[in-house]
């Protein structure tokens, strides 16, 4: 799962408050808080991780109708949920809207999203769909500073609106999925391109790198790295090209300050 949760360049908005503890012979309660989750699409890797969380606080997770619909009649993710914290689903709209902590106050970042050309995830082809819309990205902003962070994990290409959007971020995090476009074939994981699993490769003539590489912006982080993606190592040349670029890899606590 690309899984952030909706934060700031400092702080990380969560959905409650957390319980202060004080030295008591009682036992004590134990109240984990998490911050929303932004759901891109439907697909297993960007939504299992729902599961993990499923001790605690209900969820509170912004998904697109389509997104939502697949995990809730396509995986049974929300029936399942329901079993234990249970899943609060927000509609996120296309204009800039207050991102709400739970308690409906305003968190002081401002999100909205970005639809973005993708199908249905597998276990959902074929079935009928309330809306065309099926993959999203998200634009967050603190409305103190005004910094900005795009997150794109899921591109199955860039048209012209996209292209224009990418600069109005001071961070970019973009999908790094597949360094190639016969990356699965030729690691023998896989018979589909890259171009067939809805992800635009980094390399080639119509890869991401050429594009993102004239962007001027500060922090460029291709994220959602899969695990046959040579970028992943140090020491390659394809991470020595996206390096070359201006751009880095996104790893496990990386922090940026924008």
């Amino acid at each position: 799962m690309a899984d952030i949760g909706f934060c700031s360049m400092h702080r990380r908005i969560f959905a409650g408050k957390s319980k202060t503890f004080r030295r008591s012979s009682q036992p004590r309660e134990r109240r984990v808080t998490r911050p929303s989750k932004p759901c891109c699409c439907a697909d297993l890797d960007h939504t299992l991780g729902l599961l993990l969380l499923r001790e605690g606080e209900r969820l509170v997770v912004h998904a697109p109708v389509n997104v939502q619909r697949s995990l809730t009649d396509g995986l049974s993710l929300a029936p399942t949920l329901d079993a234990f914290c249970g899943v609060q689903w927000v509609s996120p709209r296309e204009n800039i809207t207050p991102l709400l902590c739970r308690d409906q106050f305003e968190s002081g970042l401002l999100y909205e999203t970005l639809p973005l050309p993708g199908q249905p995830p597998r276990f959902m082809k074929g079935t009928t769909v309330p809306s065309p819309i099926n993959v999203v990205g998200y634009r967050i902003t603190d409305a103190k500073t005004g910094g900005r962070l795009l997150f794109l994990p899921d591109v199955a290409s860039l048209d012209d609106r996209l292209v224009c959007r990418l600069p109005e971020c001071e961070a970019l995090l973009f999908d790094g999925t597949f360094w190639s476009e016969g990356e699965l074939q030729a690691c023998g994981v896989g018979g589909l391109p890259a171009s067939g699993m809805g992800h635009m490769p980094i390399s080639g003539p119509g890869g991401s790198l050429k594009v993102i590489a004239q962007l001027s912006v500060k922090h460029k982080v291709y994220t959602h790295v899969n695990n046959t993606n040579p970028i992943l190592f140090e020491d390659s040349a394809e991470r020595a090209a996206v390096n070359a670029a201006g751009c880095v890899v996104g790893m496990d606590g990386m922090e940026i300050t924008i």
